[in-house]
């Protein structure tokens, strides 16, 4: 029951009437509003599920329908749950295939449906959130309207999507991390990758290597004091020096593997080099510019 004044009355209190689909007040019983859409459950499902839902999912730009194509139960019952006849299972396994065959009639949507499959089993392997595998998809169809997508490789031209996204969204996923979880090479990775920032003029954020620092020290496992004193190190050289055309992973590992070294973790360049997926070389070749910068000896 709700109470709210309104000009016929000086105040009027209010009851929904859910049954008529009508707000009507219990005083003088002006009806506020009438034909009231219906927000809940339905009284019972349509398909004898304990779902009773009145919509399915919402649309999806990492489907290649978006989630608006019709799918024929596999229940083999009909509305009032009774079996189906043998020859009526035949021919709705007939509808069945022809369905599934019609959703993806064209090369367009074979194309799209081959790549966002390995999409999805990338979101898996790299543990990424909807919103980039959203924006992967996104970019994807913009190159396939614009037919970047013919001559090439799916998987390379998706991995280069993928990686575009996480640098929009500031993920911190690497070349090398995409590469190795969907057995395409760095070097193909790129060739598509420099084909989307020339053909879209894309502007890609730096990276922040703060943000690559929690990534690499829960991998490695070094305490939320080194964790902290990293993040510190990296505030500290930011301010000295620019980051501009350094890898930011590899600035992220040398500042966790200084803080362990300060805290005595005990941890080895080549535990903090496999955490963070970089060499060790790369890290010592940063140790010393680093600590120059910040004034540790």
């Amino acid at each position: 029951m709700i109470t709210k004044k309104i000009t016929e009355c000086q105040e009027h209190v209010l009851v929904n009437d859910e049954e008529h689909g009508e707000i009507i007040c219990t005083r003088c019983g002006h009806v506020i509003q009438d034909k009231i859409e219906e927000i809940g459950a339905e009284w019972r499902s349509f398909e004898n599920q304990p779902d009773r839902g009145r919509t399915g999912d919402g649309t999806y730009l990492s489907k290649h329908d978006m989630g608006l194509a019709t799918i024929i139960s596999r229940s083999n019952k009909d509305v009032t749950g009774k079996p189906l006849s043998s020859g009526m299972k035949n021919t709705i396994e007939r509808l069945r295939m022809w369905d599934n065959r019609s959703q993806a009639y064209t090369a367009g949507d074979r194309n799209l449906r081959q790549a966002f499959s390995q999409l999805l089993s990338l979101k898996e392997k790299l543990v990424l959130t909807d919103a980039v595998i959203e924006k992967t998809a996104y970019i994807y169809r913009k190159a396939h309207e614009r037919r970047l997508t013919r001559g090439r490789q799916i998987s390379a031209f998706l991995c280069a999507t993928l990686y575009a996204a996480c640098r929009e969204t500031e993920t911190p996923r690497t070349l090398k991390e995409i590469s190795k979880s969907s057995t395409v090479k760095v070097k193909q990775i790129n060739k598509c990758y420099r084909i989307l920032v020339e053909q879209f003029e894309l502007r890609m954020p730096l990276i922040d290597p703060i943000v690559c620092v929690s990534r690499i020290a829960n991998k490695a496992g070094v305490s939320e004091r080194t964790k902290r004193d990293a993040v510190n190190i990296l505030k500290e050289y930011e301010t000295k020096e620019t980051t501009s055309g350094k890898s930011p992973m590899v600035i992220a590992a040398t500042a966790v593997y200084i803080a362990g070294i300060k805290n005595n973790e005990g941890f080895s360049q080549r535990d903090i080099a496999r955490a963070a997926n970089v060499t060790e070389v790369a890290i010592r070749n940063r140790i010393t510019a680093i600590r120059e910068a910040i004034g540790l000896a």
